[in-house]
């Protein structure tokens, strides 16, 4: 009923079967439709209470019965139950008339039996509080007779009992009483003034007592309803017709309609409004214009047709966001109820989602929606929803109403992360720097934030784990794969390793990449002689037959180098020959065979300086030094060998002396020209032609032996000098002979001991008695 701020309503707890103690985690709240909140629930005792003072009348006037609903929203977990509050009557209302008195003209020609109706008293309350009857004071002419219209309202009639005597009493003076059913009753009271007129023998009648008319709401003003009419068989003025609306007619209807006085038309005047009243009920009455007018009375029953005026509401009472997007489906999203104050089907509303979206609506009570999810939810697809809530009626035309709910996507860590290939292959030129990256390994996460971030490690747990880790380093960070060491090709060809990514979510996902490192090769090793043995301790010698033909093949050289591909592809090429023209070296194969039949005028000894060459970019080389004896017997050749053998140790003794002429020779060339600095700074004065003089005999050409050593020694060039010298203190003399200038200098003594006498070559082949060192040029 109606009551105070504060006063208990009910117990939620006992109504709904909760438990008291988990309310307020729950976070229990009353959700109301309007604008004020009627109900608050104590947290603590459960209780349901009054927030704001509720007035029934304020909330539905005269309609019956007045409910108030609401809903109970508990949040953990999502719940809503509907409530309905009926708010009961009380009689804190007095009934009221709409002036303080009346006054009415009443032909002493009446008859008794006629009835006069009276203005209504207005009781806001309903039901028994409302107005339940009438009173009239005591008096010899009327009596009151109350009727009941078919809303239940009550109004009064006076009904003449005694004919009146305008010349015994001119007026009366009466006193009406409404009084209302409450407890205690309460009433109110209005003066009756009524004036005795003259009499007019014919009073006007209407065609029929009752008009009906249906109007729909949203008609225009202007409109005609219905059309009265009455007739009144006097003539003259007391047979001229006036339309009224009868004094109880009330207010809200003479806003809503009006009445043509001349013609008894009715017409709308106002906004008609369904949702307001839906049954009008219009009491008319007819006046002529006789000194003594006689009034006729008549009512008009005008029903109101509803249109669909009024677009669905929607309410958003809950939302759940944002969501997880491993939230299972069904999961609740959001509450939201739908009214529409139309009736019938132009209130009915249905609700709708737009199509490709993972959310459902369902209602479990009327004109109330639970939005769940209906599928799986990825936020790396789809991180947000802003879904469209569309409420349309069943009217025609239909009205809709559309509402925005933002839905959030919450990142789990459901994806590992990702690389473009499982597999890479880098290739690394070996030399490389220490500490320079040589690959960076491209991965990424479509999650979100901490989940997105990538860790990298190379797994230790595989069998090369060891070796990579010496090798390899990777950022934890970035992916960058560090080479820790110079790579050699020649080492190790392959490094296979496994990359394992993980992301920083928990749990963490990973995935593994491998990652095959290919050292390329790089000329960085120059061809090494395999045969002859570069370490042997004497003198190789490969012997042949004076009668051997063109083409025999005396021997092989062979040779290997330690790079690959290109860079291991070796050429032979004869650098050097005692005789170029008698012996051939295979380009490819390294086989040393005789180009010619040989001569008895040929040497009987011969040494090759073989090159061998790599095709790298730049390309490397080594040589290797061959004899070839040419003799029956391998004990001829030695002999001739062993004849030759003292020529090395004479070689010895002339390095020696000229090594020690050369110091001294350097020594009085720098005691000279500290005498010169001397001698020129008492005698700067003196004439060029003296400094000439001086200078010449100072710097005399060095003796023969510095020159015919260094050409031996293979530091200059033979075509540097074009005199014959003869060294000083040496047992044999040595002729050097001009030849042009030859590529290198183990050339240039080649070219030098063909040209000289037989004496001198013999020398030179006693002098070759022992094998060359690797690499070294005889």
């Amino acid at each position: 009923m109606e009551t105070q701020k504060g006063s208990g309503v009910g117990n939620v707890v006992a109504d709904l079967g909760l438990e008291l103690k988990r309310l307020p985690d729950r976070r229990l709240r009353v959700v109301s439709g309007g604008s004020k909140r009627y109900f608050e629930a104590d947290l603590k005792s459960g209780m349901l209470f009054v927030k704001e003072r509720i007035d029934r009348e304020e909330l539905c006037g005269t309609l019956s019965p007045c409910t108030l609903g609401f809903e109970i929203v508990l949040e953990n977990p999502l719940e809503l139950y509907s409530a309905v509050v009926e708010i009961q009557d009380i009689n804190d209302n007095d009934p009221a008339f709409p002036s303080s008195l009346m006054r009415l003209e009443v032909s002493e020609s009446v008859a008794p039996g006629a009835r006069f109706p009276l203005e209504s008293a207005q009781d806001p309350d309903v039901g028994s509080n409302s107005l339940q009857t009438y009173h009239l004071s005591a008096n010899q002419h009327f009596v009151l007779n109350v009727k009941t219209r078919g809303d239940g309202s009550k109004y009064a009639e006076l009904v003449l009992e005694k004919e009146l005597d305008r010349e015994e009493q001119p007026e009366l003076q009466l006193v009406l009483t409404a009084v209302d059913g409450g407890s205690p009753p309460r009433s109110a009271s209005v003066h009756i003034y009524i004036d005795v007129l003259d009499s007019n023998d014919n009073a006007p009648v209407f065609n029929q007592t009752t008009y009906r008319a249906s109007v729909r709401e949203n008609t225009q003003t202007d409109t005609l309803v219905v059309k009265t009419s009455a007739f009144d068989l006097d003539a003259g003025p007391n047979g001229d017709i006036v339309y009224s609306f009868s004094s109880h007619t009330p207010a809200k209807v003479r806003e809503l309609f009006a009445l043509d006085s001349a013609t008894g038309e009715l017409r709308v005047k106002g906004l008609l409004d369904y949702e307001e009243t839906v049954f009008y009920e219009i009491y008319i009455q007819a006046k002529d214009k006789g000194s003594n007018p006689g009034v006729a009375h008549c009512k008009a029953l005008v029903e109101i047709i509803d249109v669909n005026d009024n677009a669905p509401e929607i309410t958003v009472t809950s939302v759940y966001s944002p969501v997880p997007e491993d939230a299972a489906p069904g999961t609740v999203i959001a509450l939201l109820s739908v009214t529409d104050l139309d009736s019938g089907d132009n209130g009915l509303v249905n609700c709708f989602l737009p199509m490709g979206i993972p959310f459902t609506l369902s209602s479990s009570l009327k004109n109330y929606y639970s939005l769940k999810t209906k599928a799986a939810l990825d936020r790396e697809l789809v991180s947000e929803y802003n879904i469209t809530v569309t409420a349309r009626d069943s009217g025609s035309p239909s009205l809709w109403a559309e509402s925005q709910i933002l839905v959030q996507v919450s990142d789990i860590n459901d994806n590992p992360p990702k690389s473009p290939q499982l597999s890479y292959q880098v290739y690394v030129a070996e030399n490389n720097l220490p500490g320079a990256p040589i690959f960076n390994v491209s991965a990424w996460d479509p999650d979100l934030n901490q989940n997105s971030r990538l860790f990298f490690s190379i797994l230790e747990n595989s069998p090369s784990a060891n070796v990579v880790g010496r090798y390899f380093s990777i950022s934890p960070e970035n992916g960058t794969i560090c080479a820790l060491i110079s790579l050699d090709h020649e080492d190790i060809m392959e490094f296979r390793m496994t990359v394992h990514v993980r992301d920083g979510g928990l749990p963490a996902l990973s995935t593994k990449l491998t990652v095959t490192v290919f050292v390329t090769d790089l000329n960085d090793n120059a061809p090494s002689v395999l045969y002859p043995p570069p370490n042997a301790s004497s003198l190789h010698l490969e012997m042949i037959s004076p009668t051997v033909s063109a083409r025999h093949v005396v021997a092989k050289l062979v040779a290997w180098d330690a790079d690959s591909g290109y860079n291991a592809w070796l050429s032979y090429i004869l650098l050097q020959a005692t005789d170029t023209s008698l012996f051939s070296v295979g380009l490819h194969s390294g086989e040393i065979s005789t180009a010619r039949q040989l001569l008895e005028s040929d040497a009987p000894k011969h040494t090759l300086i073989i090159l061998v060459k790599d095709h790298g970019e730049p390309a490397q080389s080594s040589s290797a030094t061959i004899t070839i004896a040419v003799a029956e017997t391998a004990k001829e050749a030695l002999t001739d060998l062993t004849d030759v053998s003292p020529t090395q140790d004479k070689k010895k003794q002339l390095i020696f002396y000229l090594t020690l002429a050369v110091i001294l020779v350097s020594v009085a060339f720098f005691v000279t020209v500290i005498g010169v600095s001397i001698v020129k700074f008492y005698k700067w004065r003196q004439s060029k032609e003296i400094f000439s003089s001086s200078r010449s005999s100072l710097y005399g050409t060095p003796g023969p032996f510095t020159r015919i050593d260094a050409v031996r020694g293979g530091y200059v060039p033979p075509n540097f000098y074009q005199q014959v010298y003869l060294t000083t203190d040496s047992r044999q003399n040595d002729l050097l002979c001009t030849k042009p200038f030859a590529p290198s200098p183990t050339g240039s003594r080649q070219n030098t001991v063909k040209n000289c006498e037989s004496g001198l070559y013999h020398q030179r082949i006693g002098s070759a008695s022992r094998c060359p060192a690797p690499g070294e040029v005889m």
